[in-house]
């Protein structure tokens, strides 16, 4: 019969070292993307983000006390961080390129920061239908404000292109918006079908035949 153990002798129960509180919540949300990644939205629970982050339960439910608050935090973030990554690739000046260049070179970030980011864009793409009705409304915001940029584009484009000319800038706008949400859902619903360099050299082509080809008119 074996002696009983020590308190000394017993295995330490391991705790997750301590974090800063926004640290913890950028762990924990990172940890929510990989499980997401993986499972899908609708299959995002507490158990699965705690394991994947390394942490316990109790160290988890501090952070969020509810998966829907887990859930609303992470859909924020990322359609924050997925904002920001397209106004950053949106041009300013269309002149010294051209506007199929820029359009082409604006569509090429877009196809990369969504094939580096899938999960992200998946949420952004193709929303979930549990996702919270705010976050819906965020999303159709978002995509007012991107049009917006797109119409001013569209105009500066039309301005400098002789086979843009006489076309409407609104629905060119969202033309241009509407085939880069295309290429981005292909992107991440079949990335070895629709691989970054098969889009982006459609894109270029596309652009280039279609003010090529109104300028021969």
């Amino acid at each position: 019969m074996t002696r009983a153990q020590t308190a000394d002798e017993r295995p330490r129960r391991k705790y997750a070292p301590r974090l800063p509180p926004e640290q913890r919540r950028d762990q924990v949300l990172d940890a929510a993307v990989a499980v997401t990644g993986r499972s899908g939205l609708h299959e995002l629970n507490m158990e699965a983000v705690a394991a994947e982050a390394g942490v316990g339960k109790p160290v988890l439910y501090n952070v969020f006390r509810t998966r829907a608050e887990l859930v609303a935090a992470l859909l924020e973030r990322e359609h924050r961080r997925a904002i920001e990554q397209v106004m950053a690739a949106i041009p300013t000046d269309l002149s010294a390129l051209g506007p199929a260049a820029a359009y082409a070179g604006t569509v090429s970030s877009f196809v990369r920061v969504v094939v580096a980011n899938p999960t992200r864009w998946r949420l952004i793409l193709t929303a979930p239908d549990q996702a919270p009705a705010e976050y819906q409304e965020h999303l159709r915001a978002s995509r007012a404000a991107v049009l917006v940029k797109a119409e001013e584009l569209a105009r500066m484009g039309i301005a400098l292109e002789p086979g843009l000319a006489g076309l409407d800038p609104v629905l060119l706008a969202h033309t241009m918006l509407s085939f880069a949400e295309m290429l981005g859902r292909l992107a991440v619903s079949d990335p070895v079908t629709y691989s970054s360099e098969r889009l982006v050299t459609y894109a270029g082509a596309l652009a280039a035949t279609i003010t090529s080809g109104r300028s021969t008119r």
